[in-house]
Formats: C-alpha cells, structure tokens, sequence
C-alpha cells in the first residue's frame, strides 16, 4: 500500500510539496508508539538535516523516537559526525533533541545481533537460480540488530540508485545488509558477485534483492518505507508506504532519473569519486556505474584526489588479495575461500569483467586510480596509478564524441549502453 507519493518527472520538489507528502504519509501513523528510524550514513546523497527535523516534529505523538545509521560494515560515525549528518548543534543535542537516541549499527558485534531464521539451502538455491554456485555458503543465518525487534514499528528513510549488488538500492536493503549480522553481508555480497555487476546493475528483480525480501519477511516487526528519489541534494521524488511497494515505485522512479542511455560506448572515462566517499570501498561506485557503456579494452580512472584510504574496515584483506575478476578467484577458489565473501565481492566490483585465457587474467576494462595512494599500493592492488595532479579536466571535457567522458559526480547515475 502507497500512503502518500510526490513525484515530478523532470524537476525537483519544493519545500511546500515535500511537507505536504510527509505529513500525509506519516502523520499519525505512529501515535503512542515505539518508533526506529534507519537512516543512511554520509555515503548516501539526500538532505537529511531537513528531513530529520521534520519527521521528528511530524512523528511527534510517538511514545519514543530513536534513530539508527544503518551501516552495513561501513564504519561507526563518530557523536560529532552524527550530529553533522542530521544536522544538530551540540545545544540542540543537548536540548530539544535529547530525547532522541543517534546510534550506529554495529554489524560485527554478536551481542547486538539475533537470529530471524535459516535461509536452507533449498530456498537459497531457489533464489540464486543460474547464479548459484559452490562457492557460496550452505545455509544463511538472518541475523539482525535486536533493536528491530525491541520497537512497534519500523521506519526506513532513504535513497533509491542503481546499486551494483541488489540492481536498486533502497527498501529492504536498510535491514539486510543495512542493520544485518555478517553471514547475510557476505552471503548476499557475493551472491551479487556472481551474477556481476553489468548483470545486476540497474535491474529491478535480481536474486540479491529476492534474498534480501525473504529474510524481511521473516522480521515481525511492521515497517514503512520513505523511499527517496534523490537529485545531487535535492527531492525528485518521496514515496511512503509499505515496504516492497513503495520500494517497487521508488526503483521504477530511479530507473527514470538515474540512467543515462549511451549510443556507443567509450574508450576512456575520467570518473569523478565525490568527497562523500572517504574510502576506496565506496568510492569504487565511480567504477561500477561507469563500466556498463566502457568499450571493451577501455579504461576507467577513478578520480579521487581526496582519497588515501583503500577501507577502515576491511583494508588488510582486500591488500592480500588486490583487485581481481570473479574466475580469478574461482579459479583458485581453495586459496581463496578463507578471505570474507563481502571482501572478495568488493574485489570483483571494482575490477570489473573479463576471463582467464591460460591462467591469464584478462579485464575488459582497465581500471586506473588518481588518489593519495602511491603508485606502489595501487601496483599491490592490482590497479593502474595516475597522478591526480597531472589530470587536466579540459583533456577529458566536451569529448563524448571521441569516445571519452568525462562525470564531474560520479557514483549516483548509472551509464549503459542502449540496446
């Protein structure tokens, strides 16, 4: 059921259309209730800060109002840079807002996580389809933050993209990977990397998300989704409702707004990683929503002069490994299948597609970072080095039809080729 929608195809929402969707989707809806609010962390655009302030005074007949940063394995958010993502004064937090709970998820801690159930391996079979392969566990324990389970109601704000594991972002993902234990993290990760990116990216249905909606539907606990359709900072669209229609809306909405269609592909893509991505696991989204339209033996050079950090969380795995193609690893997959899946997905994401000819590793697509980390870590990771302070914007720009782009934002709009 849809509560309350608004939508404009070309445009953005103003201030008076996006409060008028809110108040008529949640007003109410929660009196004298318990209430979690999933949030996204600083990786994920939307204007947060004003949509806090205004689902708390909406949703302010709840009993009790507590707020979540659904992490994932992204790491924790410091007090102060919780207050930075939703927009409080240390006085207002303080204050007006004392009575609201800003936490982090902590997905690696078993005494905050409890167990929905078993995905057997019949269920998960049925769910990967030609996707399953040995390399993925038996069975799946669906292990979540106990918190959902200790409130009446459950409300999701956030973003819809295309997302290179589950094909649109959004929904039921805030609970699983979002609030979830590691078995469902690595599970579905590399679930996804078995059916690739260019085959999830962009796509409504995908294994990923059917895995993702089996274990929510083991959650007990009611919950509503605002689904966000989100423009550099700005609404294009709010959806609210129950969780896997507003989803459904929200990702038909995204595939209107956050695709570009391309006539030919390209042979090299200057690929611009935004601030917000402070780590090379997340900044990689400027490699997995450019590689769709990159011609085969073309490159993609993420550039993030900002960024000298590979990950905070999973750093000394993804440096034993480096960046490889997904039959790289199958390959090889008893030297391998110690390393987290999660860890290994990630791997496969960021190099791309391609085969191995002869024990030869052969990319479609060559993958080159301009960043703070030195020609030698990115030898070590297998990726090719350019120093951002060589790179002049003026050789990459206004050249589409030379085959070369240039994406001054990169990581939120997904390029394909049109069939």
């Amino acid at each position: 059921m849809i509560y309350a929608q608004q939508y404009t195809p070309t445009g953005l929402l103003d201030a008076a259309a996006i409060r008028e969707v809110l108040v008529k989707g949640l007003s109410g809806r929660f009196s004298g209730q318990k209430v979690l609010v999933l949030i996204p962390d600083h990786t994920r655009s939307l204007p947060l800060p004003m949509l806090f302030r205004q689902v708390v005074e909406i949703l302010g007949d709840a009993r009790q109002l507590d707020f979540m940063v659904a992490l994932g394995t992204h790491p924790p958010m410091s007090e102060a840079h919780l207050l930075q993502l939703v927009g409080l004064t240390q006085e207002e937090r303080r204050t007006a807002y004392r009575h609201i709970s800003l936490v982090n998820h902590n997905w690696d801690d078993p005494a905050v996580l409890t167990s929905l159930g078993i995905i057997d391996n019949a269920e998960f079979r049925a769910i990967a389809g030609p996707s399953w392969h040995a390399s993925l566990p038996e069975t799946v324990d669906i292990r979540i933050n106990r918190a959902a389970l200790e409130y009446d109601h459950i409300l999701i704000i956030g973003p819809t993209f295309p997302h290179e594991v589950v094909g649109f972002s959004g929904g039921a993902k805030y609970l699983f990977p979002g609030i979830s234990g590691p078995d469902m993290i690595n599970a579905t990760h590399w679930l996804g990397a078995l059916a690739t990116v260019v085959g999830t990216i962009g796509i409504k249905d995908t294994p990923v998300r059917a895995m993702i909606h089996a274990a929510a539907r083991r959650l007990p606990t009611p919950v509503t989704l605002m689904a966000l359709t989100v423009l550099g900072h700005d609404l294009a669209g709010v959806v609210i409702g129950d969780l896997f229609e507003a989803w459904s809306v929200a990702a038909d909405l995204s595939a209107q707004r956050h695709i570009r269609w391309c006539d030919k592909p390209f042979q090299r893509v200057l690929s611009w990683a935004p601030p917000m991505y402070d780590e090379l696991w997340t900044g990689a989204k400027a490699m997995y929503k450019l590689e769709p339209a990159v011609a085969a033996g073309g490159e993609v050079v993420i550039y993030a002069p900002h960024l000298d950090v590979v990950s905070h969380v999973h750093g000394k795995y993804i440096y034993a490994v480096g960046y490889h193609i997904l039959p790289y690893f199958l390959s090889d997959w008893e030297r391998f299948k110690h390393i987290p899946l999660g860890v290994l997905a990630h791997s496969t994401h960021v190099r791309g597609s391609g085969v191995m000819e002869n024990g030869i590793e052969k990319p479609n697509v060559r993958v080159t970072l301009a960043s703070k980390l030195p020609p030698e870590d990115c030898a070590r990771l297998n990726l090719g080095y350019l120093d951002p302070a060589k790179i002049d914007f003026k050789d990459w720009q206004g050249r589409e039809d030379e085959g070369i782009l240039f994406v001054p934002r990169a990581g939120e709009i997904l390029y394909r080729l049109a069939r």
